[in-house]
């Protein structure tokens, strides 16, 4: 089972608060593991300008994209998520083929200059998984997984998006069960 480039979507009964109701782009899956971006969970503290700000780039006619918690792991690093109609070289990461992915200082100052990716989002921080351990919560039913769209990963409407993921997959999520189990 290859997950990348799809979406996992957190189950009701999720144990851990730092994913309720998250949803994931899953960025690499293998047998190595898997790594993901959180994309509907804002950091209220911070926007890009000042993240700019703080890295010292200007930004004087630049864009204002959404800074988002990426997950638990590495949170002072950054990943810009965002459309195929941008390329860092070797530093991007095409993810299925419907989505990039770069983490260097390069789209940051792109965007600042108003240039870069037509849409993008800036994930601090990421989700990572070891070898089979996303596969053991699948089958847990902490997550379910889906078709990930450019509409719902870079959408403006972030506490809706796990609803919207939800119903992308035919689920009403009134119809959910706080409580998993088996049939």
């Amino acid at each position: 089972m290859d997950l990348t480039g799809k979406l996992i979507v957190a189950m009701p009964a999720m144990g851990d608060p730092r994913f309720e109701r998250a949803v994931i782009l899953v960025c690499a899956h293998s047998p190595d593991g898997a790594m993901g971006l959180i994309v509907n969970k804002p950091l209220p503290d911070l926007s890009f300008s000042e993240l700019l700000t703080q890295l010292k780039i200007p930004h004087s006619n630049g864009r204002d994209i959404r800074v988002l918690f990426g997950g638990p792991v590495e949170r002072g690093r950054g990943f810009v998520l965002h459309s195929t109609d941008y390329s860092g070289g070797q530093a991007t990461t095409v993810v299925a083929g419907s989505f990039g992915m770069t983490a260097t200082l390069d789209v940051l100052e792109a965007l600042a200059k108003g240039r870069g990716p037509a849409q993008a989002i800036l994930a601090l921080g990421y989700s990572g998984w070891g070898p089979g351990q996303l596969e053991s919560e699948i089958a847990r039913n902490d997550w379910l997984t889906g078709e990930a769209s450019e509409g719902l990963i870079f959408g403006h409407e972030d506490p809706r998006k796990w609803a919207k993921a939800l119903h992308g997959m035919g689920i009403d999520p009134v119809s959910l069960s706080p409580s998993a189990g088996r049939a």
